[in-house]
C-alpha cells in the first residue's frame, strides 16, 4: 500500500486528488495539509512513501516545503502537481528533491502514474510540460542551487519582501523584529549580490520564487 500526503492550500484540489487516490487499490491518503508546517511535522512522525505537494503556497513556497520534506522524512518520495509548467519551476524543485512533476491540467490517470513511479524511486513528468524545455530542466538540475547560500529564514525573507510585503508584515508572519527582518534581509541581498529591490525581484521571478 503506498501511503500518501497532500500539501496544497487549496482544499477542493485536495479533496479531488484525494478521491482520486483513494479509488486505487494500492494507495490510501493519510494526510492532507493546508500548509507545509502541519505537512512536515506528520511526514516526520509518519514517514509516508509519497507527498504530493503545491509549488504556489501561501506563506512560503512549495519548494522550500520539498526541501524542509526531504531533511525531515528522506524516505518521503517528493511529487509536485502544479499549475505552473514553467521550466524553471520544474528546475528548482528537482534541485529540492523531487523525483517527479505533474501539471494540474494534466491530473488524473497521469498523477496515479506518476505517484506509483516516484513511489518505485523513478523520475515522472507530465508530456504537458514540453519536452525540449524539460530536457533543459533536467540538464540544469545537476547545476548549483541559486539559492544554496540562504538559510531557511533568509529564503523565507527573500519570499515575503518579492510579494511586496513591508517589513512590517514580513516581522509579524514569521515571528521576527522588524529590525532582525532588516538584518536578514541585508544579509539575503549581499549573498545573492543583489543591491535593490526591482533586482531582487527579477531575480525571484527567473528562479521561481514568484510569479509577481
Amino acid at each position: 500500500m503506498i501511503r500518501i500526503i497532500l500539501v496544497d492550500d487549496h482544499e477542493l484540489v485536495r479533496e479531488g486528488v484525494s478521491r482520486l487516490l483513494e479509488a486505487q487499490r494500492d494507495m490510501r491518503v493519510v494526510g492532507s495539509f493546508g500548509n507545509g508546517k502541519e505537512a512536515i511535522r506528520f511526514a516526520a512522525r509518519e514517514e509516508p512513501d509519497v507527498a504530493i505537494l503545491d509549488v504556489a503556497m501561501p506563506g512560503t513556497s512549495g519548494i522550500d516545503i520539498a526541501r524542509q520534506l526531504r531533511d525531515a522524512a528522506p524516505d518521503t518520495h517528493l511529487l509536485v502537481l502544479s499549475m505552473h509548467s514553467n521550466p524553471e519551476y520544474v528546475r528548482q524543485a528537482l534541485l529540492a528533491g523531487a523525483l517527479g512533476y505533474v501539471a494540474k491540467e494534466s491530473a488524473g490517470a497521469v498523477l496515479v502514474e506518476a505517484v506509483r513511479r516516484v513511489q518505485a524511486g523513478q523520475r515522472y513528468f507530465s508530456e504537458s510540460l514540453g519536452q525540449e524545455a524539460l530536457q533543459r530542466s533536467l540538464d540544469e538540475s545537476g547545476a548549483r542551487d541559486p539559492l544554496e547560500p540562504l538559510s531557511a529564514r533568509e529564503r523565507e525573507v527573500l519570499r515575503f519582501t518579492v510579494e511586496g510585503r513591508t517589513i512590517a508584515e514580513t516581522a509579524h508572519e514569521l515571528g521576527l523584529s522588524p529590525k532582525s527582518v532588516e538584518t536578514y534581509r541585508s544579509r539575503m541581498m549581499t549573498k545573492l549580490g543583489i543591491e535593490d529591490l526591482p533586482a531582487l525581484v527579477k531575480f525571484a521571478i527567473r528562479h521561481g520564487i514568484t510569479t509577481v
